[in-house]
Order: C-alpha cells, then structure tokens, then sequence
C-alpha cells in the first residue's frame, strides 16, 4: 500500500534540507524584491492617477500612494525598467520551482496547527506558494500573449502582486534568521536536521550542490532565451518570447510591432490622405489638419525606442514629425497642458491615452509622420502616430485621430 504523503516517510529525496532550501530562498529574496519593484514602477509608467483611461485599477485605494509623475529622461528609462522585470521574472522560474519542491514536506505537515504562530506561518506560506505561482503564470501569459485567465491583467497582477508581497515579508521575517543560520554551515554534514530532512532518505544520484548547478542552468538557458527581445541583433535568440523572430520586413519601418493595422481594425479608407484628417482641440477651439498640411509645420526629429510591457523592445529609431507642444500652441496654449490622444483603433485595449504636461512639453514628443527617413508603414501607425521618450509602448499611440489638450 502507497504511504501517503502527510506521513514523513513518503519524502525520501536526500537534496531536501534547510541548506538547499535557504540558498534558493536568499536567491529568490533578491530576484523577487527587484521584481516587485520594477512591476511597481511599471505600473507607475502608466501615469493611472492622471486620467480615467489610463487607470487599469481605478480601486486601488491606498496601494496607488507611491505614485509619481513619470519623467522622460533619460528616454531608455522604461525600456531598462521592463526589460529587467520581465526577463528577471522568467530566469527566476527554476529557482522558485526548485524551492517549492524543496519545501513541498511542509503543506503536508500534521497537524496543520501546532499553535497560534504555526497557523499564521502556514497561512503565510499558502498565500506565498499560491501568490508566486499565480504572479508567474499569469506574468508569462502576458508576455505570451495568452489572455486565458478571467478578468484584466493589469488588476489581477497588480494585486496579486501586492498579497503575494506581503505574504513574501511574512515569509522573509520568519524565515530570515534560520536561512543565515544554515548558509553559515556550508558543509552538508554540518547542517542543521529539521523537518525538511528525511528519516528514510533514499539513495544519492546527485549532490546538492550538483542540483544547484542543474537549477542555474535552467536560469541561464531560460535568460538567453528571452534577453534578446530587447535587442535588435539578437532578436532571434528569443525563442520564448512571442517576439522572438526576425522583425517584420526590411527597409525603415522593419522594427518590432505589437499589433498589425489588421487586429486593430483600421480600414485603408479611413487613412488615405483624402478621408484622415486630425483633429486637435484646446483652448480656442477645434482646428483639423491634414497631412499635407501637418507637413507644412515645423518638423523636428527624435531618436527614441520603442518598448512594451511584455518586455520586447526596440533600439533608437529616428522618428520625424510634428512637436507635441507646437500642436498645443495651434489651440492656444503657450505652456504645455496635459493631452488625451484617441486613434483609430476599432479594437483592443488603449484605444486612447493620456499623456502628462511634462510629456507634452519634451520637445522629443512627436506626432510622428515618419521613421527612419520613411513615412510610417500602415503596421507602425499611418498617417500618424505619438511617440515619447520613455514611455510605455502602448502610451504611444498609434493611428492618431484626435488629440484633446487641457487639464485631465
């Protein structure tokens, strides 16, 4: 008859033990606090907390109190920001699901309760093990594109995130003096027996330290399987991600996209030099502009990248077209006032955006008309598109119909 698994004896592996356990938990302490950071930051890139359309958690409450207007210097910022958190997030991957295996003993312990304490640390771990998980599938579906789960990602992993951190410090203040305790004897035979070791453990096939090279190897090929989304050069090496090939077409506009002209629902009739016409609103009114006459502005130029939160982005591309700021003095505004901006799209999300004063008043913000010395391709925005330095990718908006300045 099988044992089961509540009894001590069902976990016969010889790699569990405190010393193993720890030092994937000091690795993790790390990778996860950068991760919870930078997801944070993320989130703040977003500006939520200036316009309705921008706010993907409009009941955040107190959780939106680290807020800040996002800057646009220096204009990779976003582009460091969620490449780190994204390629970090799945490099992690084997080393958080080496430590549940190395910790699993524990969901199995009897008796659930030994006391008032031991409840509160085995709530923290279930809403640990079950944050973690739920952070990372959810993390990857997103880069992947895979929107199977129930709901938004944004509110789902923005909370999430936020219970799951909170079980991690849980975690981490009841863990923390028993992980340095062990870390201090290096050598198995001098570490510390405890419930994670097994009485009948079982014949060795690989040291501990063997597994942890086996588990660093799986980070490093998962790492340089993904990193090359965010360079041009090595694009091609990111298998994992759904940006992985070579970039569409050739010539000026062959750079990484998001989505095609296709998803998004934009007709060729409606941006024909003929029909599309943008319409700019503000203090004095309406003007409405068509290309011809947006080329007859003052044209400026801007090297800038572009990069998304499924952490893919591109290098510097050279960006022509019309100062945003310019396009406000159309409408009466001497100083740069906040802009909603509002495209063609027909489908999906970010059909509109909002951009800060700051944004506006950059005089790298453009309307751009053309990239690389060529007018935009349908699949990069044309007629016309937003681009700013450091923001998010979906900030800058595509298919550009009207643009609203005033205060939001």
């Amino acid at each position: 008859m099988k044992r089961s698994p509540f009894a001590p004896g069902f976990w016969r592996s010889p790699l569990r033990g405190p010393w193993l356990t720890s030092v994937l938990g000091v690795v993790l302490l790390g990778g996860i606090t950068v991760l919870f950071v930078t997801g944070l930051v993320s989130y703040a890139a977003y500006n939520p907390d200036l316009s309705p359309v921008n706010d993907k958690t409009p009941d955040k409450g107190i959780l939106g109190f680290y807020l800040f207007s996002w800057p646009t210097d220096p204009h990779w910022l976003y582009r460091l920001n969620q490449g780190v958190h994204v390629t970090l997030g799945i490099t992690l991957i084997p080393v958080l699901l080496a430590k549940l295996w190395s910790v699993v003993p524990r969901l199995f312990t009897l008796p659930p309760a030994r006391s008032l304490a031991h409840a509160l640390e085995r709530i923290s771990l279930l809403l640990l093990v079950g944050g973690a998980l739920f952070e990372f599938v959810t993390g990857v579906l997103n880069v992947q594109l895979d929107y199977i789960f129930p709901g938004s990602f944004y509110p789902l992993h923005f909370y999430g995130a936020w219970v799951f951190f909170a079980a991690f410090l849980a975690h981490v203040a009841l863990k923390t003096p028993m992980a340095l305790r062990n870390l201090r004897h290096m050598r198995e035979s001098r570490e510390e027996k405890d419930d994670l070791v097994s009485p009948d453990p079982a014949e060795p096939t690989v040291s501990r330290r063997g597994a942890l090279w086996f588990v660093g190897g799986g980070s490093l090929l998962l790492f340089a399987t993904s990193v090359g989304q965010n360079f041009d050069g090595l694009r091609w090496t990111a298998l994992l991600a759904p940006h992985g090939p070579a970039d569409p077409g050739d010539g000026p506009n062959g750079f990484q996209i998001n989505k095609t002209a296709a998803y998004a629902g934009i007709r060729p009739a409606d941006t024909t030099d003929e029909a599309w016409r943008l319409v700019v609103t503000g203090r004095t009114g309406t003007v409405r502009l068509s290309r011809a006459e947006l080329l007859q502005l003052p044209l400026h130029s801007a090297a800038l990248p572009i990069a998304c939160v499924e952490g893919w982005s591109t290098s510097d591309q050279w960006w022509r077209g019309v100062r945003l700021r310019d396009l406000a003095a159309l409408v009466g505004y001497d100083d740069s006032p906040d802009v909603l901006v509002e495209s063609l799209q027909q489908r999906g999300a970010f059909r509109r955006a909002a951009l800060r004063a700051n944004q506006v008043a950059d005089p790298r913000s453009l309307l751009a008309l053309f990239v690389n010395g060529e007018e935009l391709s349908p699949d990069h925005g044309h007629p016309a598109r937003v681009i700013v330095p450091a923001a998010p990718g979906v900030l800058n908006t595509k298919w550009v119909a009207r643009m609203t300045f005033g205060d939001l």
